[in-house]
C-alpha cells in the first residue's frame, strides 16, 4: 500500500515563522477547575493555548490527508495571570526533523512574561491515526 504524502516542501519555508493568539482568561480557564483554589490561568490551559498557537503557524501547509499531534512540552509557567486579563501567546517554528516540528513558545500578559518554552509536534497521516484510535477503543 502506498502511503499518502503528508509533509510538503512548504514546511521548510515556514521555519522562523510565528503566529500569535490572544486569549482573555475566563473562569473556565481558572486553576480552580484543576484542583487549586486560585482564580488564575491554569497551567493545562496555558499549555493548550501554546499548542493551538503552534498549530496556527503551520495550518496553511498541513495537507488534508495529514494532521499534527503534540509530542512534548518543555515549558515554564513563569507567573500567574488573573481572570479577566489577556494572555498573548506567540509560537515560532524553529526546526524540522523529518516529520517532527519544534516550536519556541512564549506568553505574556499585562504584567509581563508568563510562559517560555519549547513545544514539539509530529505530522501524521490522518487516516492512519484515526484507524489507530479506533483499534484502541475496540
Amino acid at each position: 500500500m502506498m502511503s499518502t504524502p503528508i509533509l510538503g516542501a512548504e514546511f521548510s519555508a515556514l521555519v522562523g515563522t510565528s503566529a500569535t493568539l490572544k486569549h482573555t482568561v475566563t473562569a473556565e480557564d481558572s486553576a480552580k477547575n484543576w484542583g487549586n483554589d486560585l482564580n488564575v490561568l491554569s497551567t493545562p490551559v496555558l499549555l493548550w493555548l501554546s499548542e493551538i498557537t503552534a498549530m496556527k503557524v503551520i495550518e496553511s501547509v498541513v495537507l488534508a490527508s495529514a494532521m499534527t499531534v503534540g509530542l512534548a512540552h518543555d515549558s515554564a509557567h513563569l507567573a500567574p495571570t488573573l481572570t479577566g486579563d489577556t494572555v498573548t501567546i506567540t509560537a515560532t517554528l524553529t526546526g524540522i526533523d523529518g516529520k517532527k516540528l519544534t516550536f519556541s513558545v512564549e506568553g505574556r500578559d499585562s504584567h509581563g512574561a508568563v510562559l517560555r518554552g519549547v513545544h514539539r509536534r509530529a505530522v501524521v497521516n490522518r487516516e492512519e491515526f484515526v484507524e489507530k484510535l479506533a483499534a484502541r477503543s475496540a
